[in-house]
């Protein structure tokens, strides 16, 4: 960044994730999914996609390949076709049938509920896991960091992290923890509907009044 914004007090931080979860009452995990399995193919396949397309793409993938031992066995290239459209396809096809062969391999079929395990399937980071642990496993261990959560976070003056590693952390600092598994889906429903990259509709912003930008 070539500027680093006053950093939020506890206190700022505080008032400003209460307005945003005030403001996005019904904020959600945006990907579609019925099983921990499910919702790591969907993490895999929204790298650099939108949720709205993984959501489209997850209902083929999962009629054709039913359960975790036909996506280990399946042929790669009947992956590639139906996750084509999500982009990055080879290495996204690839992670998911290296995850799935991990899962049942290493873990009897069935998805881990541990960051340290979470972190070792093809394909799944430590945003990733947060969300599978939060979504799935009632488990919050941390804040799933984004690229919202990211340009907020820097934008609004909450963490000047040069990495997601980083603001988490910073941001973990700065809020409870009864807060850490609504950040995500709040900064994201933010960062679409009005803290928009390079056009933000700052005069519509609920919290325009404490952000760092308009220092």
């Amino acid at each position: 960044m070539s500027k680093k914004y006053k950093k939020q007090t506890k206190k700022q931080s505080e008032e400003i994730v209460k307005i945003l979860i005030d403001e996005y009452k019904d904020a959600k995990c945006g990907l579609d999914f019925t099983t921990p399995f499910s919702l790591v193919v969907a993490l895999i396949l929204a790298a650099q996609c939108t949720d709205k397309r993984v959501n489209e793409i997850t209902p083929i993938f999962f009629k054709k390949f039913k359960t975790i031992e036909d996506v280990k066995n399946a042929d790669i290239n009947d992956v590639i076709k139906i996750v084509r459209p999500c982009g990055f396809y080879k290495n996204k096809a690839h992670s998911i049938v290296e995850s799935a062969k991990i899962i049942c391999d290493d873990f009897n079929g069935i998805v881990p509920d541990t960051m340290e395990d979470l972190t070792k399937l093809c394909g799944i980071g430590r945003k990733s896991a947060n969300i599978i642990l939060q979504e799935c496993f009632s488990k919050v261990e941390g804040i799933a960091v984004d690229t919202h959560v990211t340009r907020l976070s820097r934008k609004i003056g909450l963490s000047n992290g040069k990495t997601q590693f980083e603001i988490e952390k910073e941001l973990q600092n700065l809020f409870d923890k009864k807060y850490w598994n609504r950040i995500n889906h709040v900064f994201v429903l933010h960062g679409r509907a009005k803290c928009i990259a390079n056009r933000p509709k700052c005069d519509e912003c609920p919290i325009a009044h404490i952000c760092k930008k308009n220092d």
